[in-house]
């Protein structure tokens, strides 16, 4: 179809981003009296994030420390790199990290895909009060406390839940599953509901930036015979492409800080090797025994962990796709 590949988004936005690529303007006086208002708005901002962002990193130092309350701060006994050491040498921190990374990267695969198929299929409907009601439904699951979640997926997957009677019913199963109590099946559980309570709510970007795309684009491909797939396929997904590269790099960054709070509540004594997660860890092993220097390690080693994660990505997306953030 030649229309379609005329507009086609995605060829006309990499070609639009070379030939419109230019070097980064110089910070000047001139240009910062030029924004003046702009900077004076911004100033309490600055001072609010080095306060309450920066400033508290001088307590890395505690990891370094063999650090004590009674001593203080500047008192404790200097170890070095000691407390990075039995972290490395711990097998259960391997554990938690694989864990951790297995769950993260399911979620972001996941939970980025389901929002952005649940946002391509809201697009489509034409029944404006149909669509204002399943995106009120959709939203709905992100404001319910992991507390209630979890015992709803408790429920469901229980011996007599909906799930086995189901799998009883269709003759799938002779007996019910106890799928809470199989480690191999935790991992999944986990991000179902991660997908269930969060796809709704992180479709909202995504709809916003399709609401910005040219009518004309689709009437063109209309007038060529396209069908509704091969619009979302040319048009619509090439035009949100930015915003997809943008939230995927700020969301790798986050892919080893995923909590623990559904880890901790959907699991149990028979899957704690597959539910243990590097803040649980460092809940249960750093600050629950009074370990302090070693809990700090272990946010230090996240903090890396996240801060080379998002540069390697942000690389990637600006070499292959001139997408970036910063």
């Amino acid at each position: 179809m030649e229309t379609i590949k005329v507009i086609d988004a995605e060829k006309q936005s990499t070609i639009k981003a070379r030939d419109t690529k230019k070097q980064r303007k110089k910070i000047t006086w001139k240009a910062i009296k030029q924004q003046k208002l702009l900077v004076a708005l911004s100033i309490p901002f600055v001072i609010w994030l080095a306060i309450f962002a920066y400033a508290p990193l001088v307590g890395w130092l505690v990891a370094f420390q063999n650090y004590r309350p009674q001593n203080g701060f500047f008192a404790s006994e200097w170890v070095g790199f000691e407390h990075f050491r039995v972290l490395f040498n711990d097998s259960l921190f391997y554990t938690a990290l694989k864990n951790t990374i297995g769950m993260g990267g399911l979620g972001l695969i996941f939970g980025t895909s389901s929002a952005i198929v649940f946002a391509l299929l809201l697009n489509e409907l034409r029944f404006t009060r149909f669509k204002k009601i399943t995106q009120t439904i959709s939203y709905l699951p992100h404001f319910v406390s992991w507390v209630v979640v979890a015992n709803l997926v408790t429920t469901v997957l229980s011996n007599s839940g909906v799930v086995n009677n189901l799998l009883q019913a269709v003759n799938l199963i002779d007996a019910p599953i106890n799928f809470m109590a199989r480690p191999g099946m935790f991992w999944g559980i986990v991000t179902s509901a991660e997908v269930w309570k969060s796809t709704g709510w992180n479709a909202i970007i995504y709809l916003a930036a399709m609401t910005a795309i040219s009518e004309e684009m689709y009437e063109a491909a209309t007038v060529d015979g396209a069908s509704r797939l091969q619009k979302m396929w040319h048009i619509t997904l090439p035009s949100i492409k930015p915003i997809i590269v943008l939230l995927l790099i700020m969301s790798i960054g986050n892919i080893i800080n995923i909590g623990f709070e559904r880890q901790m509540l959907l699991g149990n004594n028979i899957v704690a090797d597959a539910a243990i997660v590097i803040e649980k860890y460092a809940l249960d092993y750093g600050i629950g025994m009074f370990r302090y220097s070693f809990g700090t390690a272990i946010g230090i080693f996240k903090s890396a962990i996240s801060i080379t994660l998002i540069f390697t990505f942000n690389a990637i997306a600006k070499k292959t796709s001139d997408i970036s953030i910063m």
